[in-house]
């Protein structure tokens, strides 16, 4: 079995002081696979950007290890840099300049030579579907183009794990896609990908594998199908316009209900027929003369998981 290229360990990082500590990353644990796409899955706040500078060598933890492509992030920053990719949630593409040049004075700075660089930037132009407009002025380009010009120079030097912090917020749906493709073009070239997002349908996507992390500490680890397939069966979500918690105490009585909750007016029951389920509640409700303001059924999704571990809807977080 190969070696992870990321390897944590209690990993932990409080702002403040002691006082008045925030601990923005509360013990985190991650073991990342080489070759493969790492979601880190979260609502804003929830430590996912503040791992990631850890892990890049740009904030050093208060406790815990890292290991990043071998090399302990705080004993040896300088190696690690060498081998890793970096795209920030702003990016920093100079927009007086040309894509062309950027890429080159990036290779340049990562001690590539003059030729060399000149090439390497050709490539990733070609690579990322921007020859046409490499001569044009960063300044000029749309917000996908920009993006993925940020991918580029976050690949310049060939980096064997390149992490993208929320690589696809703001992004009209046609870019998010050609961006999505052009990070499963990197998987299949052999880097490793670390991504951080609050977007479940990207986490779904991309993702081989994700964490999802909340207050700093990870709730759930697993492939988007493992962590929804614990949740076994159906859905049915239920909008009661008042006590809620009523009919959810009387709708988990129920023996089709293996488990159910009550957040935001909304009762949740998984149960694993949601198609026999569905009547059976509605004649329960009518028989205690509650009507209810909404009903859905659905398979289980990565909302769902992070509600069942939190409390809380990811994708409400998101709005």
């Amino acid at each position: 079995m190969r070696e992870p290229v990321i390897l944590t360990k209690g990993l932990r990082r409080t702002f403040g002081t002691k006082a008045d500590a925030v601990e923005a990353v509360a013990g985190v644990d991650l073991a990342v696979e080489p070759g493969s796409i790492f979601g880190f899955l979260g609502p804003n706040g929830a430590g996912k950007t503040t791992t990631l500078r850890i892990l890049t060598t740009l904030l050093p933890p208060t406790a815990g290890t890292a290991t990043v492509m071998g090399h302990d992030v705080a004993r040896e920053p300088a190696a690690v840099r060498k081998r890793i990719g970096y795209v920030a949630q702003s990016g920093g593409s100079d927009p007086r300049m040309s894509g062309r040049g950027e890429l080159v004075m990036q290779g340049r700075l990562f001690g590539l030579g003059a030729d060399e660089a000149r090439h390497r930037a050709g490539e990733l132009l070609d690579a990322l579907d921007l020859a046409d407009a490499g001569d044009r002025l960063v300044g000029t380009y749309s917000g996908g183009m920009r993006r993925r010009l940020d991918v580029g120079v976050g690949m310049v030097h060939r980096p064997g794990l390149l992490f993208l912090d929320e690589p696809t917020t703001g992004l009209d749906p046609q870019a998010r896609a050609r961006l999505w493709d052009e990070v499963r073009r990197l998987r299949e070239t052999g880097t490793t990908v670390f991504l951080t997002t609050h977007y479940l349908d990207e986490a779904d996507a991309l993702c081989d594998r994700l964490a999802i992390i909340d207050h700093g500490r990870i709730v759930a680890e697993g492939t988007p199908a493992e962590l929804k397939r614990a949740i076994a069966g159906d859905v049915l979500t239920i909008g009661v316009s008042g006590a809620g918690d009523l009919v959810a105490g009387m709708l988990a009585a129920q023996p089709f209900v293996r488990e159910s909750s009550f957040a935001d007016g909304f009762v949740r029951l998984y149960v694993d027929d949601g198609e026999s389920a569905l009547p059976a509640v509605l004649r329960l409700l009518d028989g205690h003369g509650m009507a209810p303001s909404s009903l859905a059924l659905h398979r289980p999704s990565l909302d769902d998981v992070f509600l069942r571990q939190t409390g809380r809807s990811l994708r409400e977080q998101a709005a």
